[in-house]
């Protein structure tokens, strides 16, 4: 699976975030209140859409699907201002990233976790950072179910 490496600087998010875990997923819920939503957002930078993972430190050296994270559904805007008053606002830190290319449904998506974070990540001479991680939406997206839906995948390096 081919990766690029990429240095972003922060980046302003509005959207709704939710705590949950593997085993107790609140992925669609917190879409189905964000999507909505969007169309009250006047300042968007783009229509790509975030799905974010903010994980504990120890969330991968000690894995568990009950382990708690916080999850978003957001898009990126210019400025805070004049942002729909029940929107949460995230600044989205500067740094370093490998970004891959996922092609598929949520199934595959398992596999492309699986090949990014048992096989290439130990073998990349890199390490995770402790930054969130995320999945860019953009036009090739077509939905968690669709076979030939694309997204890519950020993970968070040093």
């Amino acid at each position: 699976m081919k990766f690029e490496l990429k240095e972003i600087e922060a980046k302003m998010l509005i959207g709704y975030s939710v705590t949950m875990s593997l085993a107790e997923n609140k992925t669609q819920e917190i879409w189905k209140k964000f999507m909505p939503k969007l169309k009250e957002i006047k300042h968007a930078k783009s229509a790509d859409l975030y799905s974010l993972q903010i994980y504990p430190m120890d969330y991968y050296t000690k894995f568990s699907p009950f382990t708690s994270f916080t999850k978003w559904a957001a898009i990126e805007v210019k400025n805070f201002e004049n942002c729909p008053t029940d929107f949460q606002q995230f600044t989205l830190p500067a740094g370093k990233y490998a970004v891959f290319l996922h092609k598929g449904n949520t199934e595959q998506f398992i596999k492309t976790a699986q090949y990014i974070y048992g096989e290439w990540l130990p073998k990349s001479g890199f390490k995770l950072d402790d930054r969130p991680h995320f999945e860019l939406l953009g036009d090739t997206y077509l939905g968690h179910e669709h076979p030939d839906s694309e997204e890519e995948v950020w993970i968070p390096i040093k």
